[in-house]
């Protein structure tokens, strides 16, 4: 073993203070939902891994299968989304967020690095600024790919017909945007039946309220990226550039940039193997940063 991964074990004693591999989970809720998890694993350093808007926790069955040898690794359907309650009056990101920070707190997670996708990336965001405490890494996958750029004119008004659109024919609505923005012509068709399946069944009540907070992320990049004490670390599919002049500009401890051949906004589906690897290479880094960085 090398000594990353010796770093990573010595972490073992403070990772994680209640698994409870034999006993009942602990019930998690807030604001009217509870929130359905999974923790796999017994190792030094928790991945949780927060998945985008519409998805739930089996998207990231193939990092689970792969990581919970070395880590401890969590899973979560955000509320409105996978198993998880629907009960809430109102929905927001930043409540998502509120929601790691309660399955964090609850479970009394430490050495935490927080993996999100799409929509996850800002509710990692979100709580790796807000409550950074037990926060040791941030991963991105396929976001931030124009961070903290306010929408053109015609992408406004884009926004503003789909809106429409979607109260007026939900299904058909989410359906033509996962076949025109979010899969590829080359996307396997078990890949395209899950994401497709996922946004026409999603949550009516919480979808109207998300998706307009979606369009104005970038206000919360603007604000937060410089807020961040570590590194943002990014795994973008190449399908699409990613404009690197505000990550230099407002990720105040740096970032990376790794990317993914030939795969659409699911790379944890389409190339699992891919993934896990450069993700690896990503925890890799975060460890040898945590050894020359300050003492916890």
């Amino acid at each position: 073993m090398d000594s990353r991964g010796i770093f990573f074990l010595l972490l073992a004693s403070l990772a994680l203070g209640c698994k409870g591999r034999g006993d009942e989970k602990p019930v998690i809720e807030r604001d009217n939902a509870q929130i359905n998890y999974n923790i796999y694993g017994d190792g030094g350093a928790t991945l949780l891994f927060i998945h985008g808007a519409f998805a739930d926790q089996t998207y990231w069955d193939a990092q689970v299968e792969h990581f919970k040898e070395d880590y401890t690794v969590v899973t979560v359907d955000l509320p409105g989304h996978g198993k998880s309650g629907k009960g809430r009056k109102n929905w927001s990101v930043r409540g998502f967020a509120d929601d790691i920070y309660t399955v964090i707190k609850r479970l009394n997670l430490k050495n935490v690095v927080l993996i999100g996708h799409s929509m996850g990336a800002d509710v990692a965001l979100m709580e790796a600024t807000y409550r950074p405490k037990n926060i040791k890494g941030f991963v991105v996958i396929d976001a931030y790919k124009q961070a903290a750029k306010r929408p053109s004119k015609k992408q406004e008004k884009f926004a503003q017909s789909f809106f429409k659109e979607l109260k007026l024919g939900f299904v058909k609505t989410q359906e033509d945007y996962v076949n025109n923005y979010l899969v590829s012509d080359s996307t396997p068709m078990a890949v395209r039946q899950k994401v497709s399946a996922s946004f026409k069944d999603a949550y009516r009540p919480m979808a109207h309220e998300i998706y307009p907070q979606i369009f104005q992320l970038y206000e919360a990049q603007r604000n937060l990226m410089p807020e961040l004490n570590f590194k943002l670390n990014l795994i973008n599919v190449n399908n699409s550039p990613t404009n690197e002049a505000p990550l230099k500009k407002y990720a105040a401890k740096g970032y990376s940039l790794k990317q993914i051949n030939g795969t659409s906004h699911y790379p944890m589906l389409e190339n699992p193997s891919e993934l896990n690897r450069i993700l690896q290479q990503t925890l890799d880094e975060i460890a040898r940063e945590a050894e020359t960085g300050p003492a916890y």
